[in-house]
């Protein structure tokens, strides 16, 4: 399913380095998480009408913010696609990990919203209606939900991009929510316990870890994480197997956004080399490097 969802919709979908297929990648997961959320609101909010339990309306607004969250995915990656301009010379790439920040704070406030009501519901218990068609809704929900979880993550590995993990991490999060607000609904009609705002306890606190995960994984690279360990390694491997090279140092990667990573480093050449020779494998090994790991890089 996903497979043929990315050759429909998504035009030289392995050139994932391009901003261009990025942007298409972005806009295949937004339509699809708004349009998905949508129908889940619809379908949360009659079952919450169902049952009046508090949790199973709050997992329906849940999924309302969720498609806004689609719509934050969409856009920041419209924008990320975006060519660079005399006022962003390297583009407009880390709007990207923006987009997924701001999944990430609202992943944040759900859970804080659901803890606060939850506390509410604690305080003053009221039991829930059963119905039929309403745990129908919810184990439905739980199974679209698992399905944009692994649609996301799946994108997210295609392309690397920590935006649609965040949007991955917001569908699990739901979907654990929901399976807990479903058991609550069974235990409170077949064993008479009232546990609704105890599990939606149990979901925020949920959520909240979950939203401060996605929140690290996307602001580390706006902040500047050092690079991977095995790439640099891969990199240093490269160089030094040209056999000009005697060693290199001083290795900085800048990143401003996916498929925009910009390198310096020293290459240390032996005192007695032609220059000239030297600079020709220099700008051989900053080719290769382009073209091997999409790096834009100056050899000094």
């Amino acid at each position: 399913m996903i497979d043929f969802l990315v050759r429909t919709f998504v035009k030289a979908a392995a050139d994932i380095r391009s901003p261009q297929v990025r942007q298409r990648y972005g806009t295949l997961s937004g339509g699809v998480g708004i349009a998905l959320n949508l129908l889940l609101f619809l379908g949360k909010l009659i079952a919450g009408t169902l049952t009046a339990s508090i949790s199973i309306t709050a997992d329906a607004f849940n999924s309302l913010s969720d498609a806004g969250s689609s719509v934050v995915t969409l856009v920041g990656f419209r924008l990320a696609g975006a060519k660079a301009d005399e006022d962003h010379p390297f583009g407009h790439g880390r709007l990207e990990y923006l987009s997924g920040l701001a999944v990430s704070v609202v992943i944040l406030l759900e859970g804080l919203e659901l803890l606060k009501t939850s506390a509410e519901k604690i305080l003053s218990p009221q039991a829930v209606t059963f119905s039929v068609p309403a745990l129908v809704i919810l184990a439905a929900s739980v199974c679209v939900k698992l399905w944009m979880s692994f649609f996301n993550r799946n994108l997210s590995r295609r392309i690397g991009s920590a935006a649609m993990a965040a949007t991955a991490t917001d569908s699990l999060t739901d979907a654990v929510a929901t399976s807990v607000v479903f058991l609550s609904t069974l235990a409170d009609h077949f064993l008479q316990i009232r546990i609704d705002g105890w599990a939606g306890v149990l979901v925020a606190l949920f959520i909240l870890r979950s939203g401060w995960g996605a929140a690290k994984d996307t602001l580390n690279p706006l902040l500047g994480q050092s690079p991977d360990p095995e790439l640099v390694k891969d990199i240093r491997d490269t160089i030094m197997a040209h056999e000009q090279v005697v060693g290199i140092h001083d290795l900085v990667i800048h990143d401003y956004g996916p498929g925009r990573r910009i390198m310096s480093l020293h290459a240390e050449i032996p005192m007695d080399a032609d220059i000239m020779e030297a600079h020709d494998v220099i700008d051989a090994i900053e080719r290769e490097i382009r073209a091997r790991f999409g790096i834009e890089t100056s050899i000094h």
